[in-house]
Parts: structure tokens; C-alpha cells; sequence
């Protein structure tokens, strides 16, 4: 891969999981030398898929000094921070009981980069971070940068608008101290979209409760026999909508319940999935019942429809996979297509202004 700049570019990574957006960044050619989480389990995927260095860290403890270590003494700083989420979801709006000290994280992030001072930076959540009612987080952070002399681009992306195969939302800013910074163009249209039967339709078939001796990955939840009846009667791109109503759930037939039309539904292969999530092979989580076999999808599909690739290692062990523990991995992660589309467009922008 040519080189992006004479310079050394290098990224930091802050809340980076086990690495989704660092692989991605990598994949467009930039040299990410390391990254910080609180959850000190990812380590192993982190460093094993991006060849960058982990460190255990709050990042509300991390010094400006500590990070400025991670980067050449010359050469190009940039700093990607993908604070959690789930402060900002559509379920927190609902949710009375929120944890203020997360979306908190978001000003400690704006706290290193006033400290740090990189020369770009990237942000990634969920569009709702624009709406969210408890402060104006996004508008904060923006003014931040704006005060700091960054010129600031926010985007909300569509995700199959460039090759990634759900129906995710996200929220992508950009900030640059060097010059405007722009989002790269969807690279598919719709009718290019990317859909489940292109990353999952050739898999081994599974039932409920088995896996692919090939693939410790490739492992199902099982089914109570009764939700084994229910997926029995949930026809393609159905829901529990479809069920007797003696199989619905007591939840379902209030009112309030109707809203939950996609819970127990199963997905269509002719089309993207839906968002995944750290539930995501958990039938009763949402619509993550596979499009024909009768179970839910497994981490290996979650982590195909999130473009992990096969080789992408997520535990030392893989014989033991945790379903569970894989699932919130694969859910928090950010997709490595949208980091590698994210890193394309700073590459882009370091050529336009000849850095």
C-alpha cells in the first residue's frame, strides 16, 4: 500500500473495543499505534487484529501526556474517539434510568483533544447524539472543536450506502485543524446494496443449540420448546404478529406492545439485516431470527453482517466461545467497512491539502 504521507500519520484510538474502527482505519492505510478501553477483556482482539497496542484505561483518568507518548515526534496526529453509545440510543430516551457519567465521556473526549491537540480528529455514535435531550452534547463538542480551530464535518450515514449489509444509522464527524474535511460519497446505490444472503446465505445450516465443528464462532442459542413452536410458525420476514394468538406473548397483545413490531421476526435474505446489536442472537431481542433455519443468528453471522472478516479473531480461545460475550463485542463494535470509509476519507483529505 503507497504511502499516505511523507509524514508519519498515526491514530489513537479512545473506547476502542476490540478494534473495529482501528481495522478499518488500518484497511485505508493509516498506522494506528494504539488504543484505550475500560474494558479490559478486549485486549486479545484488539492487539491480535490490528498489530496496535491496548491499554486499560478510563479515559475520564487518561492525561493528555500519555497519549502525546503514543505519537511521533513529528508527524501527523490523529485521534478517534467512539464514546459509548447507549446513552444516546432510542431505548435511553425511554429509559428514566440513565447513567449520566457516560454521556459525560463525550467532554472528556473534547478534554484530550483541547490537551492533545491532533491534527484531525473522528468521532462515531448514533444519530441520536444530535437530539439528546438531557444537554446538548454534539452541539458542546462541536463548539469545542470550532474554539480549537478545527473545521468540522458531521454526517449521518446510512450503512448499505457503502457496502455494509444492515440497516444502521450512524453518526461520523470529522474535524481537521489542517483544512476542510469531508465524509467520503456513498459508494453503493440502492439497488448495489449489500443483503443477508450476500455474507450469510452460504453458511452450514444450523438448528437451535448446535454449531459448526468448524466454526466455534458459528454457534446458535437454543430454544425453549415453546419459542421452538413459535419460530416453527414465523413465516419468512415474519414477526410474532404471525403467531396464534395463544403463542403471543401477554406484553404483545397490550397496546404499548404493538410498537414492538420486529421483536421475533426473522430477517430477509434480499435485503440488508437490521442493526446489530449486543443482543443480537437473542431471538426475542429483535428481528435476528435467521431467514429460514429455525433459530437465532449466531456470532459468526452477527459478526459477518458488521463486516468482521472470517480471519478476524475475537477470543484466545476459540473452542470456549461465550455467546453472550461475543455478542456484546460484535454489538458495541463499530462496522470495520464504516472505520475503513471513515480512514479513506482522511487519506483523501491529507492528499487534497499535499500533507
Amino acid at each position: 500500500m503507497p504511502s499516505v504521507s511523507p509524514l508519519p500519520v498515526e491514530v489513537v484510538d479512545l473506547f476502542c473495543g476490540i478494534g473495529g474502527l482501528s481495522y478499518g482505519l488500518s484497511l485505508a492505510g493509516l498506522d494506528v499505534v494504539s488504543g484505550y478501553d475500560l474494558d479490559k477483556t478486549c485486549a486479545y482482539a484488539y492487539e491480535r487484529n490490528t498489530g496496535a497496542k491496548f491499554f486499560f484505561q478510563d479515559i475520564s483518568k487518561l492525561e493528555a501526556d500519555e497519549v502525546l507518548r503514543q505519537y511521533s515526534a513529528e508527524g501527523i496526529r490523529i485521534l478517534a474517539g467512539c464514546a459509548p453509545c447507549q446513552p444516546f440510543s432510542s431505548y435511553a430516551f425511554k429509559n428514566k434510568e440513565k447513567d449520566a457519567s457516560k454521556y459525560d465521556l463525550l467532554y472528556e473526549f473534547g478534554r484530550i483533544i483541547k490537551e492533545v491537540k491532533p491534527h484531525v480528529v473522528t468521532m462515531e455514535n448514533v444519530p441520536q447524539i444530535a437530539a439528546f435531550r438531557e444537554k446538548d452534547v454534539l452541539g458542546d463538542f462541536v463548539n469545542l472543536l470550532e474554539s480549537q480551530g478545527y473545521r468540522v464535518n458531521v454526517s449521518v450515514v446510512y450503512c448499505p450506502d457503502y457496502g455494509i449489509p444492515q440497516t444502521r444509522k450512524r453518526l461520523v464527524l470529522l474535524a481537521s485543524r489542517l483544512g476542510d474535511i469531508t465524509l467520503l460519497p456513498p459508494t453503493n446505490k440502492p439497488e448495489e446494496y449489500v443483503t443477508t444472503a450476500d455474507v450469510i446465505g452460504k453458511l452450514p445450516a444450523l438448528m437451535a443449540g448446535e454449531a459448526d465443528p468448524s466454526d466455534p464462532l458459528h454457534r446458535a442459542k437454543a430454544l425453549s420448546p415453546l419459542n421452538q413452536e413459535r419460530m416453527r410458525l414465523t413465516p419468512y420476514g415474519g414477526s410474532w404478529k404471525d403467531w396464534p394468538k395463544e403463542l403471543q406473548l401477554e406484553c404483545h397483545k397490550k397496546a404499548s406492545g404493538q410498537t414492538f413490531g420486529s421483536v421475533y421476526g426473522r430477517m430477509r435474505w434480499d435485503k440488508p439485516a437490521p442493526t446489530m446489536t449486543t443482543q443480537c442472537t437473542g431471538w426475542g431481542n429483535g428481528r435476528f431470527g435467521h431467514p429460514e433455519q429455525n433459530r437465532a443468528i449466531t456470532p459468526r453471522e452477527a459478526a459477518l453482517i458488521q463486516t468482521f472478516p472470517a480471519s478476524y479473531r475475537f477470543f484466545v480461545n476459540e473452542d470456549a466461545v461465550s455467546i453472550t460475550t461475543a455478542s456484546r463485542y460484535i454489538g458495541n463494535a463499530v462496522p470495520p467497512r464504516l472505520g475503513e470509509i471513515i480512514g479513506m476519507s482522511i487519506v483523501n483529505h491529507l492528499k487534497e491539502i499535499n500533507l
